[in-house]
């Protein structure tokens, strides 16, 4: 996709190219996705790069655009002056069901693995900044950040929404009982599952990346006890963090000042941590 203009209500506004791109994980899946490129991108140089990771996980990201969907955050980052990968690892839709199935009773596995490969392939394209690299993502996109950030030292500043770093303290509390009993078991069943899954927390002290976490107080999809106990870890252990609170909101923060406060808070983690290119 090319450059391209939409009309807008006082004038113009300039959407930043997007390109597909393939990469192959450590264990030789083959993982597609896309960048958006910078505002102004300028070939050879590099620049801070965010992943923003989809969530779902059964969702897919593309070339659409739909209104306080993905695909504008990642337009917003790149006006910022960012390049950002969007990642359709496995569990993501629109490459058949065995695709999706791969992940079942295994989150934040091959997953993460893809979205290395990902930064990886960023890297060696000569777009990203080893030293500037960034995560975030919502729901499950934010389950993984919660994810990358215990396993990955080379991020420097995350944004984990909605996501949950202890599946103990959402038994029973969240919609998905139903889903753990089926998929995962029961937790005094097949504990040994349970405790790998809560890994984040469990293992907070290898978190090192300053991480903002965001979640809205009426959330019963992924509440937002997903993102405080991970929120006082990483307080607890020295590592800069913050958590934002959004009164009455549900799984999707639609209210339109939260819409914007959450667009802002993101933008202005990512400069404190990333220092974009101006």
């Amino acid at each position: 996709m090319s450059n391209f203009l939409v009309t807008g209500g006082a004038g113009f506004i300039g959407l930043a190219p997007v390109r597909d791109f393939a990469a192959k994980a450590v264990d030789g899946n083959e993982v597609h996705g896309q960048v958006v490129q910078p505002v102004g991108y300028q070939p050879g140089r590099r620049y801070p790069t965010v992943v923003w990771i989809h969530g779902g996980p059964v969702a897919q990201d593309g070339h659409q655009l739909e209104p306080a969907g993905n695909a504008i955050i990642r337009q917003w980052l790149s006006a910022q002056g960012y390049a950002v990968l969007a990642v359709n690892y496995r569990g993501s839709e629109g490459r058949g069901s065995d695709y999706s199935a791969t992940i079942a009773a295994d989150w934040g596995n091959k997953e993460v693995k893809d979205i290395d490969a990902a930064i990886d392939w960023a890297i060696g394209s000569g777009m990203a900044d080893p030293a500037r690299l960034g995560v975030g993502g919502w729901s499950y996109g934010g389950i993984l950040t919660d994810f990358l950030i215990v396993r990955e030292p080379r991020l420097k500043a995350a944004v984990s929404g909605a996501g949950e770093g202890n599946i103990f303290a959402l038994f029973g509390v969240d919609q998905y009982v139903g889903q753990y009993w089926h998929e995962i078991g029961l937790p005094w069943q097949t504990t040994d599952r349970w405790i790998k899954l809560s890994e984040p927390l469990l293992h907070a002290d290898r978190i090192k990346t300053p991480t903002l976490f965001m979640g809205g107080t009426a959330d019963d999809n992924v509440p937002l006890i997903g993102g405080q106990q991970l929120y006082q870890a990483l307080r607890i252990n020295g590592v800069p963090s913050q958590l934002v609170a959004y009164p009455g909101a549900f799984h999707g923060v639609n209210r339109p000042s939260f819409v914007r406060d959450r667009y802002e808070r993101i933008a202005a983690w990512y400069a404190r941590w990333l220092a974009p290119d101006k």
